[in-house]
């Protein structure tokens, strides 16, 4: 006798078939905005090949086979090595080829490379953030490392801007590809990185590029099968920066131990290792106590990432969100015609407007370094991104998470993974109170900050009644700004960024819903059914 209890009806497709860029109005206006309308076609093609549902299971199957770490092989010889599944090293590849760790780089690159990459960037975020990791640290250590690497590696330079992904345990000269990890923060500090106990004694000379005998630890060694790290250890000049190979000039591994990889609540797919130095060999790079001030200069650019990352995961979020509520039907109308469904479903995506039209105009003020003006703007706002769109992470999914119900809780749904993926962003490279105190000293130091903001907020005072008088209460805390309000002058000055380039560049209903939604005292207004249809719209564009 056969049983048939039920037959299954009303459950929405998966989202596993879209392209990624052309599906994101917001994110192609930008990129020609923003002075890299060259890499559209690119975009669009990489956009289609990771939206696929090919893409989406390299992503899932990444994070179901965490790394492993192997102390030792079967002979009992010590190798310190980290096993991954196949599917991170196809992901590798795939951000590999999107020059993700070095299109900036490239002396061959149009203008504005760094829009282009922030662009490519959010669309792998969207797949698997966890390989953006090693990215990141490579594409931040470039520049320091084409100044300072030393003479046994001089000859890294050139692979190091390859498009190739090489995970072969080989020495540099003889691998295709790059990558570069980091290990900064220790037991009894972490980012207080001045009280690092991890002392460094010359080999011979002292001074930089010169070799140094290394004794420590590192609480978090990032990406642990790197090519090379850049550490920081204590000298008698105090905290330096040193680059630290996995293998020596004459291919013998350094000595580097790895005890034990993280088991972290999110970000699987990506290893993070506890490490020993026990006598391993480094060579300063610049001089002894510079270690800061060398760090700094990649810091910023691994907070913006961490931005664009944490943007990238929410814009997904909100995709399968949108995607799910636009086919589930309740009381015989599709939950996207439900009125207060589409009013969340419009507020996230008006959410992600004003986040791409600042992160965009953010990468412009990166790839301009010479411009003084532009160089104050990434300065101020990449903490101040890094604090406010990684904080708004998390109830960002948890609310995409509430569209599917039940489904969207369950791990067959993508949603599970994104929400454990969003902390790390907040944590990583400083967390939101120390993104606050650098907004704040920023502020207080670089009395040059301030005519940069009245340039770019004047321009656009009398658009909106709500950004004029948030901008007239922001002039009158000028001076010494108290500590304690750090985190609210934060998260102020990036709305009033947001607002003052979408009362630019965006529709005056857009940008005045959006002004209304984040700065209005009184909270948050509702939005217009003629806005929400809009927003929808530009969300979900085939």
């Amino acid at each position: 006798m056969a049983w048939t209890t039920h037959h299954v009806f009303n459950q929405p497709q998966p989202l596993n078939s879209s392209n990624l860029f052309t599906r994101d109005i917001a994110l192609c206006e930008a990129i020609t905005r923003e002075g890299a309308g060259w890499d559209r076609e690119w975009l669009a093609s990489v956009g289609l090949q990771l939206g696929s549902a090919e893409s989406l299971e390299l992503g899932r199957l990444a994070n179901a086979q965490p790394p492993e770490l192997l102390r030792y092989d079967a002979r009992g010889n010590r190798i310190d090595e980290v096993r991954f599944h196949p599917a991170w090293h196809l992901l590798m590849q795939g951000v590999c080829a999107s020059r993700l760790h070095n299109l900036s780089w490239q002396p061959d690159v149009p203008s504005n490379g760094m829009v282009a990459r922030a662009a490519r960037f959010i669309l792998h975020a969207q797949v698997e953030a966890g390989s953006l990791c090693p990215v990141t640290m490579t594409h931040a250590a470039i520049p320091l490392l084409q100044n300072h690497l030393p003479v046994p590696y001089a000859d890294w330079r050139e692979t190091l801007l390859s498009d190739r992904y090489d995970a072969h345990h080989l020495p540099g000269d003889q691998k295709r590809g790059l990558l570069i990890g980091m290990g900064m923060t220790e037991k009894q500090g972490g980012s207080d990185v001045l009280s690092n106990t991890t002392r460094a004694e010359p080999v011979g000379a002292r001074g930089p590029g010169e070799a140094y005998r290394i004794i420590g630890h590192k609480w978090f060694f990032s990406v642990p099968q790197s090519d090379a790290h850049i550490i920081l250890a204590q000298t008698s000049q105090g905290l330096s920066c040193f680059f630290l190979p996995r293998l020596l000039p004459d291919g013998t591994r350094n000595a580097v131990r790895l005890e034990r990889l993280k088991d972290k609540l999110g970000n699987r797919a990506n290893a993070s290792a506890e490490a020993e130095f026990q006598d391993a060999i480094g060579w300063l790079m610049g001089e002894e106590g510079e270690g800061v001030r060398l760090i700094l200069k990649m810091g910023g650019m691994t907070r913006f990432d961490c931005a664009l990352g944490s943007h990238g995961v929410m814009r997904r979020a909100l995709s399968i969100a949108l995607h799910h509520a636009q086919q589930r039907q309740v009381m015989g109308k599709n939950l996207s015609d439900q009125p207060l469904m589409r009013a969340v479903l419009a507020q996230q995506a008006l959410q992600l407007e004003g986040q791409t039209a600042l992160l965009m105009r953010l990468a412009r003020a990166w790839s301009a370094p010479a411009s003084e003006h532009e160089r104050l703007y990434a300065r101020l706002l990449t903490p101040a991104a890094k604090f406010g769109i990684c904080k708004a992470g998390m109830p960002f999914v948890a609310e995409a998470m509430e569209v599917l119900g039940g489904v969207g809780y369950c791990e067959e749904s993508d949603l599970a993974r994104l929400y454990r993926e969003m902390p790390v962003n907040s944590i990583w490279e400083g967390s939101g109170n120390v993104m606050c105190l650098d907004v704040l000293r920023v502020l207080n130091r670089q009395p040059e900050v301030l005519a940069m903001l009245h340039d770019e907020f004047e321009a656009v005072k009398g658009c909106n009644r709500h950004f004029d008088r948030r901008w007239r209460q922001l002039r009158l805390q000028s001076g010494q700004v108290r500590e304690g309000v750090a985190r609210e002058l934060t998260q102020e000055l990036l709305q009033l960024a947001s607002a003052a380039i979408l009362l630019t560049v965006a529709e005056p209903p857009l940008a005045d819903g959006w002004c209304a939604q984040q700065l209005d005292d009184r909270g948050h207004r509702a939005l217009s059914d003629d806005l929400c249809t809009r927003l929808l719209l530009r969300a979900s564009a085939a």
